[in-house]
C-alpha cells in the first residue's frame, strides 16, 4: 500500500499475464501440432514456439515469481490479477485436449495464488469450444480459490452473443466468478501481417466486437449480475459508441433484432481496464464510461503494456482523488466480488 494524497490506498493490475516456467510437449501428447512449447530457454528469455516457429520472445518475468516480485515492488503494486496468455486459450483443438490444458494452466494459477495470497488473484481459461466442458471446469476453478475466468473475444470465430454460450454466461453469474474478454485471433489477421497491425488494428477492432456483439445480443439485459471486464480500454468500442447508437437508432431491423435497448444505456453495466496509452484518452475513457467502470490494467509484463503500471493515474493532475482511488482499486474489487472483504 502507499499514500496517496496523505491516505492510503491500494494498487491492483487487473491485466497481467503468466505462464508456467515448464510446460509439458501438449504436441507429443495429444498426437497433433498447434501447442505452445517453450525453446531457447535462458534464465533471462526464453522463445514461446507454435508449428516449430518463434511466435514470441518472452522475459524471464512472464514466468519467474521471483522476478514479478521485485518488479511488483519496484512498481509499487499490491496485487496482481494473474491470466493465461490467450495463445494459450487452444479453443481451435479438440475440446478434451483444451481441457487438460486448461487444467494445467488453472492449477499453476492456483497455486501462484495459494503461494502468495496477499500478491497474487487469479483468473482462469476454459475450453470454451464445448460449454459443457467449460462449465464443468469453472466449477473447478471457482474450487481451487480462482475468481474468475479469461476467455476470447471470439470462440472459433462464433461471437460472443452465440446461444452457445448462454449456459456459460449463467452458470459464471450463479458462481459468482468475474470475465475478462481479452482479443485474440484478431478479424483480418490474414490481410495485415505488416507492421504489427493485428496487435496495434486489430486488437482494439476484434475487443468492439466482442462488446458490441454482447450490448446487441442482450447478454447483459439477460445476465445483469455478470462482472464482465474487456481489456485495452474496451478496445475502440468507447470511441465509436456515437456511431454505433446512430446505427440503432436508424437501423433497428438490423441491428435491434435481439435487443431493443439503446446501446448508450450500457455505459457504466461493464468495466474495463486503463490500458489506452495516454491521458488524453484515458480522461475521455472516464468521460464516457464513468469513472465506476474503469480499473488500472497495465498488461504486465508486455511490450505493449503501461511501463510502470498506474503511473498514468497516480500522475494526472486532472483525476480526482477519489477517481483516483476507483481506478487503482476500488472498481478492481468490485469488479472480483470482493469488496464486501
Amino acid at each position: 500500500m502507499q499514500p496517496l494524497f496523505g491516505e492510503i490506498v491500494l494498487k491492483i493490475d487487473t491485466h497481467t499475464h503468466i505462464i508456467p516456467e515448464n510446460i509439458p510437449n501438449f504436441s507429443k501428447k495429444f498426437g497433433y501440432e498447434g501447442f505452445v512449447s517453450m525453446a531457447n530457454k535462458t534464465s533471462e528469455k526464453a522463445d514461446m514456439v507454435i508449428f516449430g516457429e518463434k511466435f514470441r520472445t518472452i522475459k524471464c518475468n512472464c514466468w519467474s515469481t521471483k522476478s514479478r516480485l521485485l518488479d511488483m515492488r519496484k512498481h509499487k503494486t499490491d496485487i496482481q490479477v494473474l491470466s493465461p496468455i490467450p495463445v494459450m486459450f487452444c479453443y481451435w483443438a479438440k475440446a478434451t485436449d483444451t481441457l487438460k490444458v486448461s487444467q494445467f494452466l488453472n492449477d499453476f494459477i492456483a497455486n501462484e495464488c495459494q503461494k502468495h495470497p496477499k500478491k497474487f488473484l487469479g483468473l482462469g481459461t476454459l475450453p470454451m469450444q464445448n460449454p459443457e466442458l467449460a462449465i464443468r471446469e469453472l466449477e473447478r476453478c471457482k474450487e481451487i480459490g480462482l475468481k474468475g475466468i479469461e476467455i476470447g473475444t471470439n470462440i472459433n470465430n462464433k461471437n460472443l452473443d452465440h446461444m452457445d454460450f448462454h449456459p456459460f454466461y449463467q452458470a459464471a453469474q450463479d458462481l459468482n466468478m468475474s470475465i475478462f474478454i481479452h482479443p485474440w485471433e484478431m478479424m483480418g489477421m490474414s490481410q495485415m501481417n505488416k507492421y504489427w497491425l493485428p496487435w496495434l488494428v486489430g486488437m482494439p477492432a476484434e475487443t468492439s466486437r466482442a462488446v458490441c456483439s454482447m450490448i446487441f445480443g442482450g447478454i447483459f439485459k439477460d445476465f445483469p449480475n455478470l462482472r464482465i471486464a474487456f481489456a485495452h480500454g474496451g478496445g475502440s468500442f468507447p470511441h465509436i459508441i456515437g456511431r454505433v447508437e446512430k446505427g440503432f437508432l436508424e437501423r433497428p431491423d438490423l441491428c435491434a433484432i435481439d435487443n431493443n435497448v439503446n446501446p448508450i444505456e450500457y455505459l457504466g453495466k461493464f468495466y474495463v481496464d486503463s490500458l489506452v496509452h495516454s491521458q488524453e484518452a484515458l480522461d475521455y475513457l472516464i468521460r464516457i464510461l464513468g469513472s465506476k467502470s474503469i480499473m488500472l490494467g497495465s498488461d504486465y509484463p508486455f511490450p505493449l503494456g503501461e511501463d510502470h503500471p498506474g503511473d498514468m493515474i497516480e500522475s494526472s493532475s486532472k483525476i480526482d482523488k477519489n477517481i483516483k482511488k476507483d481506478l487503482l482499486y476500488t472498481n478492481a474489487l468490485s469488479w472480483l466480488g470482493l469488496n464486501g472483504v
